[in-house]
Order: C-alpha cells, then sequence, then structure tokens
C-alpha cells in the first residue's frame, strides 16, 4: 500500500504536469488541457464560478475584520489588500454586464484580465491544489528533494524540495507553485527567506506561456532557442537573487515552529526513497487530502482573485491608454543604441512595460526587428515582476514573510539591470551568425 501511494504521488505529478500531450498542433500538458477545456466548453459556468470567488472574498474580507477564529484569518488583511478585493469585485461586475468604461472594462484591460487570467486562476488554483496535495502527501516531495540537496543549496541557498515547486511553476503554472509554496511554508518546510526566494526567483512563467509569447511576436520556429535562452537566464538570476538584497534581509528563520530535516543515513537514492516511503505510509488516505486540497484551494483563490482583477487592470490600463511608459522609457533609447539593439524607440517602453503584464511588452514591438522581438521575448518571460497577478499573489499569499511592494520593485529593477546587457549581447552574437535572416 506504502508503494501503492508513492506511486501514485509520482503518477499525478508527473502525469498531470510533466507528460507532455498534443493539443491543436502543440505540445501541453494535461494540467494545461484540463483548464482550456472547462475555459472554452462551460465558459459561462466558469464565469459564475469565478464571480462567486470574487464576492466571496470581498465580502469574507470585509467581515473578518469583525470575526474571530481561524477560518477568517486567510480573508483578514489590510486595508489596502482588502479595498483591492473589494474594488475587484466592482470590476468584475463592470466587466461581465459590459459597463463602464472601455478603458478599464475593453478586451484589452478588464476583458483580457478576465478571460485570460482571472478565469485560469480561478480553476487552476483549486484543482492544482487536489493534485498538490496528493504529490507533497505521498511522498513525491522527499524523494525529489533528497535526490535535488546537492544541488540546490549551493546554487540556490534552497533546500532540495525547492525543486518541486520549481517544477510546477515551469510545468503547470506558477499559481500552482506559489500554493505549494504557501503549504509547505506554513508547514515549517521553508524558512522566511527560503520562501522568499523561491516566490521571488522561482515563480516562473510556463513553458505553454512562452510558447504564447513566441507565436505573438512570430518567433515560434525559435521556439527552442527562446526556452534554452529563458531557462539559462533564470536560474542565472535565481543564483544572483540568493546573495543579495532584498533576500538577505529576510529573516533566516521558519514561520512557524519546525522538526529540523533529519541529516542523511545513506546514498542520496537509497535515502530519497526512504523519506518518500516514510511520508506516504503516514500520509492520510487519498480522499482526505484531495478534499483538503479544494478547500484550500477554493479559499484560497477568492482571496486572491478580487486583487488580481483590481490591481491587474490598474496596471495594464497604465501600459495600454497612457503615455508613461513611453515617457519613463526614453532614456533607455541611447542606451539600447549603445547595446546594439535596433528600434531602441519601440524596445524602451516594451523594457518597462513589464512591470504590469508579462504580455504587454510583446504587443509593444509586434512591428519591429527580429533581434528586437526576440530580445523583448525573453526579457518580458524573464522579469517575472508583474503586477497583473504574480505580484498581488505573492504580496497577498507571503505578507506574513514579509513581502512588501518595494521588494517586489526592487527585484524588478535588478532582474531588469542585469537582463537587458546580457540579453542584448547574446541577441548580438545570434544576429552575427545569421539566426534572425529571413525574419
Amino acid at each position: 500500500m506504502t508503494h501503492l501511494r508513492l506511486f501514485l504521488s509520482a503518477f499525478l505529478g508527473l502525469g498531470f504536469f510533466v507528460i507532455p500531450l498534443p493539443m491543436g498542433g502543440k505540445w501541453t500538458v494535461a494540467f494545461d488541457v484540463l483548464v482550456k477545456q472547462l475555459q472554452t466548453g462551460a465558459p459561462r459556468l466558469v464565469a459564475a464560478w469565478c464571480l462567486a470567488l470574487v464576492a466571496a472574498g470581498a465580502v469574507a474580507s470585509v467581515l473578518a475584520h469583525r470575526r474571530e477564529g481561524p477560518a477568517w484569518d486567510l480573508f483578514r488583511a489590510g486595508p489596502l489588500l482588502t479595498t483591492a478585493r473589494i474594488t475587484g469585485l466592482g470590476v468584475a461586475i463592470l466587466v461581465l454586464a459590459d459597463l463602464g468604461p472601455s478603458w478599464l472594462t475593453g478586451p484589452s484591460v478588464g476583458g483580457f484580465l478576465w478571460s485570460k487570467l482571472v478565469t485560469a486562476v480561478g480553476i487552476l488554483v483549486p484543482l492544482g491544489a487536489v493534485a498538490l496535495n496528493l504529490v507533497a502527501g505521498y511522498g513525491l516531495l522527499e524523494l525529489v528533494g533528497t535526490w535535488m540537496q546537492p544541488l540546490m543549496r549551493p546554487l540556490f541557498r534552497l533546500p532540495g524540495r525547492a525543486a518541486l515547486d520549481d517544477l510546477m511553476s515551469w510545468l503547470g503554472s506558477y499559481s500552482v507553485g506559489l500554493y505549494l509554496t504557501r503549504q509547505l511554508t506554513v508547514r515549517g518546510a521553508y524558512t522566511r527567506r527560503e520562501a522568499f526566494l523561491v516566490v521571488t526567483g522561482f515563480s516562473t512563467v510556463s513553458i505553454g506561456f512562452v510558447g504564447v509569447v513566441a507565436s505573438t511576436l512570430e518567433l515560434l520556429d525559435l521556439f527552442p532557442l527562446i526556452f534554452a535562452t529563458y531557462f539559462v537566464v533564470v536560474y542565472l538570476l535565481a543564483a544572483l537573487q540568493a546573495r543579495v538584497w532584498p533576500a538577505i534581509t529576510i529573516p533566516d528563520e521558519p514561520l512557524v515552529p519546525t522538526e529540523p530535516e533529519p541529516p542523511l543515513e545513506g546514498s542520496l537514492w537509497t535515502e530519497g526513497w526512504r523519506r518518500a516511503l516514510a511520508r506516504a505510509e503516514s500520509a492520510p488516505p487519498f480522499w482526505v487530502l484531495a478534499k483538503r486540497g479544494l478547500v484550500d484551494g477554493t479559499l484560497l483563490a477568492a482571496t486572491l482573485l478580487g486583487t488580481i482583477l483590481a490591481v491587474g487592470s490598474g496596471a495594464t490600463a497604465l501600459a495600454e491608454h497612457t503615455p508613461v511608459f513611453d515617457v519613463l522609457g526614453q532614456p533607455l533609447v541611447p542606451v539600447l543604441q549603445v547595446l546594439g539593439l535596433p528600434d531602441a524607440a519601440l524596445v524602451a517602453p516594451a523594457v518597462l512595460a513589464g512591470i504590469t503584464e508579462m504580455y504587454v511588452p510583446a504587443l509593444l514591438v509586434k512591428e519591429a526587428a527580429a533581434p528586437a522581438r526576440f530580445f523583448v521575448c525573453i526579457l518580458s518571460i524573464s522579469q517575472l515582476i508583474f503586477f497583473s497577478s504574480v505580484a498581488p499573489m505573492m504580496l497577498d499569499l507571503f505578507r506574513d514573510l514579509p513581502i512588501r511592494v518595494r521588494d517586489l520593485l526592487g527585484i524588478f529593477v535588478l532582474r531588469t539591470v542585469v537582463l537587458v546587457p546580457l540579453l542584448a549581447a547574446w541577441t548580438a552574437v545570434l544576429d552575427a551568425l545569421g539566426v534572425f535572416a529571413g525574419r
């Protein structure tokens, strides 16, 4: 029975999030297929479900300030997050009723966020929580964590189990990865600093969305090169972030009291299996873990969706309907020209617009030369900190680490300052090799 539980954990982890499946001429994973099928096959049901979650989050956040008990703790937040959840409910009603100003509810702002982000997160988090509870509960976390321990600690100053967190973001969604990180943090599996590093350095854009950005920029035939570049720079930056501000200012202590990880008693291979089987043997039944994951994921989604819609709409509207990023980007034009990038005037606003939403920079440079499009493609998916969804989720889920707006802004600046010259040099090398010829 113990081996069967471990097999079930591995099957769900690998089958649901890892094993590629063909869909519409592209390769994706079962989790992504399920989400898309629900979005397209039952749009009204999904919209009603997400609206109910947004409304529940707003109402519960108001009531939580007057109620006591652990059930209300998840919704108890400061005035800014509470206001964001209430505002998100208002935006959701306006978008679904097709009311209000077009700059807010139109297809490029509120409509885009609702159809592409809110409905996806509203499905992803509850279903992903079910799968991840089984993955973590039946031993796969211990197996992967033990085997990856010699790599993760020296490179990223993280325990081996962070590798599974990372994998969930790559193959599922950053929302799934953030859920797993939160669960492990409140279990005492990460210190505050470790959780901060995982959240801000490994909440990566999924492989599927990398393909979407590449396709938008008409660079899908370069997908292997794009993904390989993205893969390398993400880990370079994660290693750097572990050694600089703001991570080094976060206390390296657990959020809750916990037992220290036991020392290795044999080889990594045998110790990984021993720990995994021990976890599987002590785990509760399948249905208990699944129910717990569904409840946790649903409550979590209710806290997140309103914030995503409120903050995301403001950030995206700023990029779409104001010249703010054109003005802010002007000082970057001569810098990009010195670095040898073509169409520097188009690229400069895109460099900064990534803080609003990862997809916006791609829309700003669709008419640029191929090297400039390649540069922006990698940059936008590698900056990681964007305020349409992932930043509000980080602020909401990990306010007790704490994660602050200033931290996220600082990390965005750090990643951008490192990425711009690095990617410009790599783009110049590829251009000299003729990679962009004819595009």
